[in-house]
């Protein structure tokens, strides 16, 4: 792999990390997106972040939630409310992408989730995340999952 698909990967990666804090930092306080977002950059070295992901995924998660927590809802095991913040903000993190980001192999788009999980959430709730996306990704992307079957 190139160096520079490395430094993109690796942006997209960052965008993913601030985008699921953002998400995390609007469901506990509500503030307004723009000064979660505008707070972001001036507190954060954001030079190697793709910034236009990271405002898209900011802005679009929150602003399609309920969209997206329909999706989420029959493929999960217990009620959105039961769910820690952290996970419920990758989760929907992780359907956006699933649904609005055909471009990104559904295997990415877990790899990913699995990581964020790993590195904000609960010690094994990143396992809770691959099974859930697992799960809409059978919906949302199921010619491309059974291609890699």
């Amino acid at each position: 792999m190139s160096q520079t698909l490395q430094a993109v990967y690796a942006a997209k990666r960052k965008a993913r990390r601030f985008a699921v804090q953002g998400i995390y930092e609007w469901q506990m306080s509500h503030n307004p997106v723009h000064e979660i977002e505008a707070r972001t950059r001036a507190e954060n070295a954001m030079h190697k972040v793709d910034l236009n992901y990271y405002h898209e995924l900011l802005t679009q998660v929150i602003a399609l939630r309920d969209d997206l927590d329909a999706l989420l809802i029959p493929v999960l095991d217990r009620e959105l409310n039961a769910l820690d913040g952290v996970e419920l903000a990758t989760l929907r993190l992780g359907a956006y992408e699933l649904r609005d980001h055909l471009e990104v192999p559904y295997r990415v788009v877990l790899d990913e989730a699995i990581e964020l999980a790993k590195h904000f959430g609960g010690a094994d709730s990143h396992k809770y995340i691959n099974g859930v996306l697992d799960r809409l990704s059978s919906t949302l992307r199921s010619a491309e999952k059974q291609q890699a079957n």
